[in-house]
């Protein structure tokens, strides 16, 4: 009857709706697989461990504040033979953000050492990098009436008088980051290097006589002869010698 006929029909319409669906659907292609490998067909470049240890090492003695950015100069400096932005020790830092530190100096001095003068938009680049503050870069090169080329030696002159409070601590700082001496050591360095370094940074104080400077200079000429015409903070800081600040 009635009920025998409409089973009928919906008997039709679900052949009919799965039949579309097989034709539609399950006759497409199915997606690719990705291909299986192998531990045998993986072959890890022999030099790949090393370089990941060494770059690992780095960023936790580093402590970068941008690791993506100073990664990125770190392994075009490997490329380019240059020196890698890496500090030679772990310095524990309790402030927070982006703050200049004496080893991040160290590293920027072994990057630039080479050169007399870097133009400003590379010290800049190498700034950032290392994530140090964009204030107080633009306050040593106002400070130095740097423009467009900076004297790299009188940079670094002046960013260690922005980390420490007073001009011998300054200065100390300083011989210890260009001394060749091993870290501990008296840090000495040439004393016309420091006879240079220190007459600028006392020009620049603008409270320091040019008679005290000479005094201070007087003194150290003797202790220099002794010592092969090198100075370290064990002479400019001894009791006997006019303090370099004035």
């Amino acid at each position: 009857g009635i009920n025998a006929e409409y089973g009928k029909q919906w008997y039709q319409r679900r052949v009919r709706d799965t039949n579309y669906f097989i034709n539609t659907n399950l006759r497409m292609p199915l997606p690719a697989k990705d291909p299986m490998y192998s531990a045998e067909q993986i072959k890890i470049p022999p030099a790949l461990p090393d370089i990941l240890k060494q770059f690992t090492k780095a960023a936790i003695r580093t402590q970068p504040g941008d690791l993506l950015s100073w990664s990125a100069a770190y392994f075009d400096a490997l490329s380019s033979g240059l020196a890698p932005p890496v500090k030679n020790r772990f310095e524990q830092s309790s402030v927070e953000g982006k703050v200049i530190t004496p080893g991040l100096l160290a590293v920027l001095h072994k990057q630039i050492r080479m050169q007399e003068t870097v133009p400003v938009d590379d010290l800049k680049n190498k700034w950032d990098q290392l994530s140090l503050p964009a204030d107080r870069l633009q306050e040593i090169l106002r400070l130095g009436n740097f423009v467009a080329d900076v004297k790299w030696l009188n940079f670094l002159s002046l960013a260690c008088t922005a980390l420490e409070g007073n001009l011998t601590d300054a200065v100390t700082l300083l011989c210890k980051i260009l001394t060749k001496d091993p870290e501990g050591g008296p840090a000495r360095i040439a004393y016309d290097l420091f006879k240079q370094l220190y007459t600028y940074l006392a020009e620049i104080d603008g409270n320091i006589t040019q008679e005290h400077i000479e005094s201070v200079l007087a003194y150290l000429d003797n202790d220099a002869a002794k010592n092969d015409n090198m100075i370290g903070p064990a002479h400019f800081t001894h009791s006997f010698c006019p303090k370099l600040s004035g």
